[in-house]
């Protein structure tokens, strides 16, 4: 299999993260977003969202979407439960990651970054910190109360929490108020074969 992404980006991080704990054999192919390789026809023709990262399977198909990618790819593990109720607490965190985690941090982390923090993002930088901590402040009442973001096991939901959280601080946030928060990172960093952010 091929994996299209950038190893900067936390999305294509968590692809690698569970290749990595699963030992999955793939190609990886690098992309530069900046330069407009997702905008390519030849690009567009395995993704039409032009987004990475991108699962290519041997037989040709491709699967797009972080959370999908690592949830097929960690099924029938224990990283992505068989029971129903348990894979739909995955399944929520993961929802709560791209609706309510991701848009706040990750952007904050792409305008400080990235882009260096210009002077045309200012505003939209700083309108981020309020809701990014807030989702921080979830994260940190269920880590209280359970070691993983689903439950008592790691689970797919922990990697895709974990990409853009684990450098919160590169875009603004400090996590020094967090401190389940921070147990937690280094209980997912500590896991065998666990994969660091190149």
């Amino acid at each position: 299999m091929k994996i299209y992404g950038d190893a900067k980006s936390g999305n294509c991080y968590k692809v690698q993260i569970i290749c990595s704990l699963l030992n999955i054999e793939h190609e990886w192919i690098d992309v530069d977003i900046l330069s407009g390789d997702t905008r390519s026809d030849e690009f567009l023709g395995k993704n039409p969202n032009g987004k990475i990262p991108l699962l290519e399977l041997d037989g040709g198909e491709t699967l797009a979407e972080s959370n999908a990618i690592i949830n097929y790819l960690a099924s029938g593990t224990a990283f992505y439960p068989d029971d129903s109720l348990a894979q739909a607490r995955v399944l929520q965190w993961q929802f709560f990651e791209q609706y309510s985690h991701e848009p706040l941090i990750a952007v904050a982390r792409f305008i400080n970054k990235y882009l260096g923090l210009p002077e045309d993002r200012i505003d939209e930088y700083a309108s981020k910190q309020a809701g990014g901590h807030k989702a921080l402040k979830v994260m940190e009442q269920q880590l209280e109360r359970t070691p993983y973001i689903a439950g008592e096991n790691f689970t797919t939901a922990d990697i895709s929490l974990y990409a853009y959280t684990h450098v919160a601080h590169e875009g603004g946030f400090v996590l020094a108020a967090y401190p389940a928060i921070r147990a937690w990172l280094d209980r997912v960093a500590s896991l065998p074969n666990f994969k660091n952010m190149s």
